[in-house]
């Protein structure tokens, strides 16, 4: 395999040449945020849906240079490193924004900082999972729930330790809480419960990240005449719900067969991936 680049700072760099000192403040305080993506057939998907909540949550960060972030500037430079890679047409995209600045607590500037990051997939399409994910709920670290739940940050301990307690009791997947006990998301992607074939997710009000294929499978829903409602959900409805499903931008949907000892359907999981290969 032919050697690999990254984007720091607007400049191209064999993947594994150290381009980070130890004083990054990505690496020390977890100050940052970050985007997954999907490029499909040559074509950055949902590319203005990732950029309009990566500027918002720069502009929330307090980080300098916000408006430059475009869906112009990320397909330039997205392009740019898949060209260079030679990987395309399919990729997996990470675009990493942190305070490129010196001090502790108490940062000596503002000015934004960035790293890009391409691998390549193998199809263009979705995938469906053709076994059903097995998760538990992970109680043990809650999510709080404050200006900075909806952003895809660089802080993930919480997801973390949540990938801990996957691994040790040998899940697919696991679900978080949040600080006043209430479903959240899963560690990787946002959660749909259909109970009483209705579709329901958690709000952003408590505390989940404000996925782009969340937003994306929200608007098939309601175009497709399937009820969906944003709410407060107990973790007591995976007794009882027909389906649940995950999704976020590099997976799109997946569908969950089993907790403890329920056993989930996955037809309207199913349904609406087709719909979302359709785009």
């Amino acid at each position: 395999m032919s050697k690999q680049f990254i984007n720091f700072n607007g400049e191209l760099f064999p993947s594994d040449h150290p381009v980070m000192t130890i004083s990054n403040r990505s690496f020390k305080y977890g100050d940052g945020l970050f985007e997954s993506m999907r490029y499909v057939k040559g074509e950055l998907k949902f590319v203005e849906l990732h950029a309009d909540r990566l500027r918002k949550g720069m502009k929330i960060l307090k980080l300098d240079g916000y408006s430059q972030v475009d869906s112009y500037f990320i397909n330039e430079k997205v392009e740019e490193l898949i060209r260079r890679n030679k990987i395309g047409p399919n990729a997996r995209v990470r675009f990493t924004v942190f305070r490129n600045a010196d001090g502790f607590y108490n940062p000596t500037a503002n000015k934004m900082g960035y790293t890009l990051e391409v691998s390549k997939l193998p199809e263009p399409a979705y995938a469906a999972n053709s076994k059903g994910l097995i998760i538990d709920v992970f109680d043990e670290v809650p999510k709080p729930v404050n200006i900075l739940s909806n952003l895809k940050t660089n802080n993930s301990l919480v997801y973390v330790l949540a990938g801990v307690f996957k691994n040790q009791h040998q899940l697919d997947e696991v679900l978080i809480l949040n600080q006043n006990g209430f479903l959240c998301e899963s560690m990787s992607s946002n959660v749909f419960v259909v109970y009483e074939k209705h579709l329901y997710t958690p709000s952003l009000s408590e505390g989940c990240i404000a996925g782009v294929m969340r937003k994306v499978v929200m608007r098939l829903a309601k175009e497709n005449n399937l009820k969906i409602t944003e709410a407060q959900i107990n973790p007591e409805i995976l007794n009882q719900a027909e389906e649940v499903f995950l999704t976020n931008a590099s997976s799109g949907i997946q569908w969950v067969m089993g907790y403890n000892k329920k056993r989930y359907f996955n037809e309207t999981s199913r349904f609406l991936l087709n719909k979302l290969n359709e785009l």
